[in-house]
């Protein structure tokens, strides 16, 4: 972390955490925030259902819910951005306060609920990005709270703002709307695929299609979204969200209502990861997510199973000077166990975890 990208992470940790997460978006509009800019090379260099990654660490969810600053994070190092979740109109969420650091446990908590200015907004925003960025964009599909028909609510997204980006993560794992997580058992979940699958095909180009899924399920419940994502031909699983479970938590914070994300995370979404890679046998990409904050933990993640990784809880703390800390590093460890390249480490550790 350079003075400067310090001297700013102070700032905002002098306000309340959706404050700062609003300043940190002014920021990189005004083009104030330092980025570090794209690292890549023919070691990390990766294709992951058919998107071809400059490398395999991306953003997560959550952070640009509403496509604002799209093209500023396609420059900051990332491999891939994904934002999102947007929902077909516009909704507020859960009632503030709703997002707490916990700095004794390196993690975050929170309720937002969705909160979004609504399919159209983002469609406008993403149809003005640059293309030019050698940089997948992917749009993470939302629900509306008072929906009565969730699986159409991901249709119409996919719908309007399809045309505009590069992959869509159909999200049935947050915490944060009631009801949404039942989406994941197998009869729901494989009508609700089926419905976005379809849709899919009336899109201008082939998007892929990923699944993302909680950290809180049993293994039968992994095994049954597996077999899934296996029958209507998925291109991907997310692995994983945020969590309920509040285990070893040291932080005033650690009671608040809402999914916990950050490193207490990382082994629960890991073990849920390397469940999924053992199941698919390599035949269906993995991207893992939860808990990452340094080069080693990415490296973990692709070793259990991930072709590719996402990180946002960490840079709260780390600021985004850790995408290039974290993409180096990688590529060091990759040349360090001898891996040309990164697909040849995916999955050789996942027995450590299961």
């Amino acid at each position: 972390m350079t003075p400067f990208e310090r001297l700013g992470m102070a700032v905002l940790h002098r306000f309340g955490p959706e404050t700062a997460h609003g300043l940190s978006l002014m920021a990189l509009k005004a083009g104030v925030a330092p980025v570090p800019g794209l690292h890549s090379s023919p070691a990390l260099e990766t294709t992951v259902a058919g998107l071809k990654l400059p490398n395999p660490v991306g953003l997560a969810a959550g952070y640009d819910k509403n496509a604002e600053v799209v093209d500023a994070l396609a420059r900051s190092g990332f491999g891939f951005v994904e934002v999102g979740a947007v929902t077909p109109r516009p909704q507020p969420g859960n009632p503030k306060p709703r997002l707490f650091r916990l700095y004794e446990d390196d993690a975050i908590i929170n309720r937002m609920g969705f909160n979004n200015e609504g399919m159209e907004a983002a469609a406008a925003r993403l149809t003005r990005r640059c293309r030019t960025h050698p940089v997948p964009i992917g749009l993470n599909l939302g629900a509306n709270k008072d929906s009565d028909d969730r699986a159409g609510d991901f249709v119409k997204v996919l719908a309007t703002c399809g045309a505009h980006v590069d992959f869509v993560t159909v999200n049935v794992s947050s915490p944060n709307t009631e009801r949404l997580r039942d989406l994941q058992g197998p009869v729901a979940l494989r009508a609700l695929l089926t419905r976005v699958l379809e849709e899919r095909q009336s899109q201008p180009k082939f998007l892929p299609v990923f699944l993302k899924i909680a950290p809180d399920l049993d293994g039968e419940e992994i095994e049954a979204i597996a077999e899934v994502a296996r029958e209507v031909r998925l291109d991907g699983i997310i692995a994983t969200n945020t969590t309920l479970d509040r285990e070893g938590l040291k932080s005033a914070n650690k009671s608040e209502q809402g999914g916990l994300s950050g490193t207490p995370l990382f082994e629960k979404s890991t073990r849920v990861l390397a469940r999924l890679s053992a199941l698919t046998q390599g035949h269906l990409p993995l991207i893992g997510v939860g808990g990452i904050s340094s080069a080693e933990d990415a490296y973990a993640k692709i070793r259990a199973g991930a072709a590719a990784v996402q990180v946002y809880s960490a840079l709260v703390y780390h600021g985004l000077s850790l995408v290039d800390d974290i993409v180096k590093g990688l590529e060091a460890l990759l040349a360090r166990d001898g891996f040309a390249h990164v697909s040849e480490a995916v999955g050789t550790q996942r027995g450590d975890w299961l």
